[in-house]
C-alpha cells in the first residue's frame, strides 16, 4: 500500500482512502504544507481491497481523501475518480458507493452524466462551499464563484430528484463584514443544504489566512454560527418531515434499545423499532414520522 491510514472498516460499512496530500493552497488551511502534494493509490490495489471488503459481508463503502477531486492527477496515463468509481460499481456484494467530501468544481456535466449511470452511488453529496460571499471566497481562495456554486447544485439536483446536499462554513474568516455573513446567510437559505457543519475560523500557524487583517471577535463568530446551526436544522426537519408517507430503501447499522438505526440512500438517518435481527440488511419501508434529527420507518 502506498500510504498508511488507508482502510477504517465497521460492520456494515468501510472507509477506503483513495489519495492523500493536495495542492489546492486554500489561504486557511495547513494540510498542502503538512501532507504535501497529491498522492493517488494505483487504482489496482483499491479495487482489490474494496474486492476482500465484499466478501466479508460488508455492503457499503465510502471513498474519502484529502482531496479526491484531484485523484488520478500524478497517473502518467489519464485516469480519474469517475472512472475509479465505474470499476468499484461493477464489484459484486458491494451495494453502496458514499463519497466523501468533493471539491464543488469536480461536478462537471459530463462527471455526472457518467454518474447518474452507476446504480451504486448514493445521491448524498458533500460540496465544500466554506463561504455563501464571493469576497470572503476570495480571500480563502476557493476557485469558484456563488454562481458557479448554485450551477453545480442545480446540476446534481436536475440528474438525482432525491440528491441531498450537505456542506462546510466556516464563520468569522479574517474580514468577514456583517455584509459579508448577511450575503452568505441569504445564499444559504437560497441553497437549502439538508445540513450544514458549521466551523468558527481559527488561525493556523503558516497560512496566510492567520496574518490577515480583520481578525474577528470571537463573540461575533459565536453568534454567526448559532444563527447558521439554527438554518441547518431547519432545513433539515424541512427534508425529513418531506419524506413521511415515502418508502425508502435503508442499510441498517446498529440496534440501540431495541431500535435499529440506518441510513437511506441518501444519508437521511432513519429508526425502526423491531425485534428481529436486521443489521448489516436493506429493507424497503415507510417513513411515518419525523424530526430535525431522523425519520421513523415501519
Amino acid at each position: 500500500m502506498e500510504f498508511g491510514d488507508i482502510t477504517f472498516t465497521e460492520k456494515t460499512r468501510a472507509v477506503i482512502k483513495i489519495q492523500d496530500g493536495c495542492d489546492r493552497f486554500c489561504s486557511y488551511c495547513i494540510i498542502p504544507y503538512a501532507r504535501g502534494r497529491v498522492r493517488s493509490r494505483k487504482p489496482k490495489n483499491i479495487l482489490s481491497e474494496i474486492t476482500k471488503i465484499a466478501k466479508e459481508g460488508i455492503k457499503e463503502v465510502v471513498i474519502t481523501g484529502i482531496h479526491i477531486a484531484s485523484y488520478g492527477k500524478d497517473f502518467k496515463e489519464e485516469y480519474k475518480l469517475i472512472d475509479l468509481l465505474e470499476e468499484i460499481n461493477s464489484i459484486e456484494g458491494i451495494e453502496r458507493i458514499r463519497l466523501g467530501s468533493i471539491e464543488p468544481l469536480l461536478i462537471t456535466e459530463e462527471f455526472v452524466n457518467r454518474l447518474e449511470k452507476l446504480s451504486k452511488v448514493c445521491h448524498q453529496f458533500h460540496l465544500s462551499l466554506q463561504s455563501g460571499c464571493d469576497e470572503t471566497l476570495k480571500r480563502m481562495n476557493r476557485r469558484y464563484t456563488t454562481e458557479q456554486f448554485k450551477e453545480i447544485t442545480t446540476l446534481l439536483r436536475t440528474y438525482f430528484e432525491d440528491a441531498i446536499l450537505t456542506t462546510d462554513i466556516i464563520v468569522g474568516f479574517p474580514g468577514e463584514s456583517e455584509e459579508e455573513f448577511n450575503q452568505t446567510y441569504t445564499f444559504l437559505e437560497k441553497i437549502k443544504f439538508y445540513k450544514m457543519h458549521i466551523f468558527k475560523y481559527s488561525p493556523r500557524k503558516g497560512t496566510k489566512a492567520a496574518s490577515m487583517k480583520g481578525q474577528v471577535n470571537g463573540n461575533i463568530k459565536e453568534e454567526r454560527s448559532k444563527k447558521l446551526i439554527e438554518l441547518s436544522n431547519k432545513n433539515q426537519r424541512y427534508y425529513n418531515e418531506s419524506y413521511i408517507g415515502k418508502s425508502v430503501e435503508i442499510l441498517f447499522e446498529e440496534e440501540k434499545n431495541g431500535v435499529y438505526q440506518g441510513h437511506t440512500k441518501n444519508y437521511i438517518l432513519a429508526h425502526y423499532k423491531t425485534s428481529d435481527k436486521i443489521e448489516n440488511t436493506i429493507l424497503k419501508l415507510k417513513c411515518v414520522k419525523a424530526n430535525e434529527e431522523y425519520i421513523i420507518v415501519e
